[in-house]
């Protein structure tokens, strides 16, 4: 074979081993790359995932007054429509919209022009059969006259005497009057309109004291009584609530809704309830109750029921629960040397509301941690970090800005 093959062999043979060691370091740095992975994967799956941020609340125990909760409306304790007795034509009208008058304080005049000239006619009758009766008396005295023509006199000064007050009475029923004091709603009539009797003017309503009606089940008939306290709140009223009591309770049940229709009155002296208003009625009853409670944001509710996230060591203990272990361990330790948490889906029966708080009738303790922040992203077992250094906070009675 010629040298110059045999050099060409031999450069080709080199440059082959040359790109198999290439490969093959390659290969190697691949492989070393996927083994250490395939080693952080099974560390992060050993490990688990990372843990969730949340905001905690401890379970704490208070001391509630007994209530019924129902819906109401708030009515007029005094309201009317009020309207003109005769017909006639508006000629005077002596309020505006709105306005606060007084009992007897007059609102509209109708055109009274005939039956004042009657009223004038009438009186001037009246003034002259009384110098009549008057003379007949005199003369009575001096047997100038008779019995009978005094009886006559006397007999036509009564008549006179009451057509004056009929047309009197006449004119003053042209004269719209407010039956008591309160606030006036819109006008609804104009100068020179002709009213027929009854034709509304306007509304008064006194406000000063209201009515809220509402209903509750038929089963509480024997819980309720009157004179009773009630809370009332108003949706976006500034007042978080008005303080009233039970001052009627209907004697019959509703047999359509197998309700009970209640009233209380209660004061509005600052005029901040009106007519019509949808309110919420607490009824106070006279037992308390002590209460596990949480704040409302701490529940996660489900088809299959309602739970909450209990917070604990990874140890499996907690506070609440000493000495419950379970896995054993209890050298699970979090970034700031603390033991790691871990959130436990806890099912709960609960009570009644109130403000930002729901009583917790089974399944939390007083003093346990419980998530109310950042719930919706945990499952059973998932790692926590407690942060609580922004969070909102729970109110019995709470006022939230109108923005």
């Amino acid at each position: 074979m010629p040298r110059a093959d045999i050099v060409q062999r031999v450069r080709y043979f080199v440059v082959v081993m040359g790109f198999v060691a290439v490969v093959a370091a390659l290969v190697g740095i691949k492989a070393a790359q996927i083994s250490s992975l395939i080693g952080m994967g099974k560390q992060m799956q050993k490990a688990g995932p990372p843990p969730e941020t949340v905001a905690t609340f401890v379970a704490e125990r208070q001391t509630w007054e007994g209530t019924l909760s129902a819906v109401g409306s708030v009515t007029a304790a005094r309201g009317v429509a009020v309207s003109n007795d005769a017909p006639g034509i508006v000629s005077r009208i002596l309020f505006d919209s709105g306005a606060t008058v007084r009992e007897g304080q007059v609102l509209v005049e109708l055109d009274t022009g005939v039956e004042r000239a009657q009223l004038a006619s009438a009186q001037a009758r009246q003034d002259l059969a009384h110098l009549t009766a008057t003379r007949s008396h005199t003369l009575l005295a001096s047997d100038s006259i008779s019995k009978a023509q005094v009886d006559s006199d006397e007999a036509q000064l009564k008549s006179a005497t009451t057509d004056t007050s009929a047309l009197a009475a006449q004119i003053g029923r042209k004269t719209v009057r407010a039956p008591f004091a309160g606030r006036l709603g819109l006008r609804l009539v104009n100068r020179g309109q002709y009213l027929t009797s009854g034709t509304p003017v306007t509304v008064l309503e006194a406000i000063d004291m209201v009515y809220v009606d509402f209903t509750l089940p038929q089963q509480r008939l024997a819980e309720v009584q009157l004179g009773m306290p009630v809370h009332v709140s108003i949706e976006g009223a500034e007042a978080s609530a008005y303080d009233g009591a039970v001052s009627a309770i209907d004697p019959a049940v509703d047999s359509a809704t197998r309700t009970i229709k209640l009233r209380a009155s209660v004061p509005n002296k600052e005029e901040k309830l009106a007519p019509g208003m949808f309110a919420k009625v607490s009824l106070v009853l006279p037992q308390k109750g002590s209460f596990v409670v949480l704040p409302a944001t701490a529940l996660i509710h489900a088809s299959y029921g309602d739970s909450v996230f209990v917070v604990e060591d990874k140890d499996g203990t907690s506070p609440a629960s000493p000495g419950r272990v379970q896995n054993g361990k209890d050298d699970a330790k979090g970034p700031d040397g603390q033991p790691a948490k871990m959130a436990r889906q806890q099912f709960v029966r609960l009570g009644d509301a109130r403000g930002d708080f729901v009583a917790v009738l089974d399944g939390v303790t007083e003093g346990q941690e419980v998530v109310t922040g950042g719930g919706f992203k945990l499952r059973n077992g998932s790692g926590v970090v407690v942060n609580n250094d922004i969070k909102l906070t729970p109110q019995l009675a709470p006022h939230p800005e109108n923005h």
